[in-house]
């Protein structure tokens, strides 16, 4: 039964997405579309080189591109037309790799027919970008290896699929130790019922197969990722009468997390951490997730988990990092670790995000007015 009911999800999102949707204006709620904190200036640039016909086709809930690219090979997990893609193929260079992999066949065609016009856009000898038809839950009957990708993004797509868990395991199992997945998704406040977990549209929507936001957590530690990171959230909107009465008092939010694989190794310590800065986007000012944000030569205190993940990741070249207690040779602020509750919750955050952006004048450009879609 289980099955024949993913068969029929399949199914029912490829119709969704290959001939019912034919450009992000044609979406029902503002799920696939919410708006993204303001992006650093050449990211910005890199969404812009991105081939119009491949952009209209976009239907992300956020903006799945962190920081410290350079290099690195990347995985799109449901890469549709191939926006992310694009854009990340220009920040990884040449000796980087982005694979798109989408089980919308018109999807990827749109995609590929547009390989050849990026890479000479952006000045490349040989394409680094490479797009599969195929399943996010089955990645190794499309021929991904173990621990071959140093990050993995999902752009608003996770939801879609009825087996989370198997999606996850597969994305642990490409990842390399060190490596992250960096999604934006759909969550629910709540388990949601029948009628909504089997309501075509709402499927489609992002909305039918929103996962309860607790059970994230649940599914990583079960996996071996690290607890979730929460990044950003939003509050989404439906803007349809009769989907509003089915879906009744459910809320859904689009939030950002960070998962990190990283090695068994001892007991992790709380640390002290300087950034060094450098980071391409990010030079004075790291925005790592709604908790730590990190400033150039400023001393920070970090929890445990904090700590490991810094010193085996990506991250770890752009961070001095000492046990609490060693001094660090801080030439900025010295920060230590508050007391406060560590924002776990997308709701909160999403409604916090809300009430300061109401509190803004209007009119105003940027800051923490700025609403501008990652699209």
């Amino acid at each position: 039964m289980a099955a024949s009911r993913d068969a029929e999800i399949w199914k029912d999102m490829q119709t969704y997405y290959g001939q019912v949707l034919k450009k992000s204006a044609d979406l029902q709620t503002n799920a696939c579309v919410t708006a993204a904190r303001s992006a650093p200036k050449h990211i910005r640039e890199a969404l812009q080189n991105v081939h119009e016909e491949v952009a209209l086709r976009y239907y992300g809930c956020g903006l799945v591109i962190p920081e410290c690219l350079e290099n690195c090979w990347i995985l799109d997990l449901g890469s549709g037309s191939g926006r992310d893609c694009y854009a990340l193929s220009q920040l990884v260079g040449e000796k980087g790799h982005v694979t798109g992999i989408d089980m919308t066949e018109s999807q990827v065609e749109v995609a590929k027919n547009y390989i050849e016009y990026h890479m000479e856009k952006y000045g490349f000898q040989a394409s680094n970008v490479t797009f599969i038809h195929g399943y996010i839950e089955k990645l190794g009957e499309a021929g991904i290896k173990n621990e071959s990708y140093d990050i993995v993004i999902s752009n608003c797509v996770i939801n879609l699929v009825p087996d989370k868990q198997q999606v996850l395991q597969e994305v642990y199992r490409v990842l390399k130790y060190g490596g992250e997945l960096y999604f934006s998704d759909v969550y629910a406040n709540l388990e949601l019922p029948e009628e909504i977990r089997k309501h075509k549209v709402l499927w489609g929507e992002c909305l039918g197969g929103a996962l309860y936001w607790k059970d994230l957590a649940i599914l990583a530690q079960k996996i071996g990722f690290c607890p979730p990171r929460l990044v950003t959230a939003n509050l989404i909107t439906i803007q349809n009468k009769e989907l509003e009465r089915v879906v009744g008092d459910c809320r859904f939010v689009s939030a950002t997390f960070r998962l990190f694989k990283l090695p068994k190794t001892g007991p992790a310590k709380r640390c002290q951490v300087i950034y060094n800065g450098g980071i391409t986007g990010h030079e004075k000012e790291l925005i790592f997730d709604a908790n730590f944000t990190f400033k150039e030569g400023d001393l920070v205190e970090v929890d445990e988990e904090t700590a490991a993940i810094l010193k085996n990741s990506r991250f770890a070249q752009d961070f001095l990092i000492n046990p609490v207690g060693e001094r660090l040779p801080s030439t900025g602020n010295c920060s230590a670790l508050e007391s406060k509750a560590i924002i776990t919750d997308p709701f909160k955050l999403a409604e916090e995000s809300h009430d300061t952006k109401s509190r803004c004048p209007p009119g105003i450009a940027g800051g923490c007015c700025d609403t501008r879609k990652s699209c």
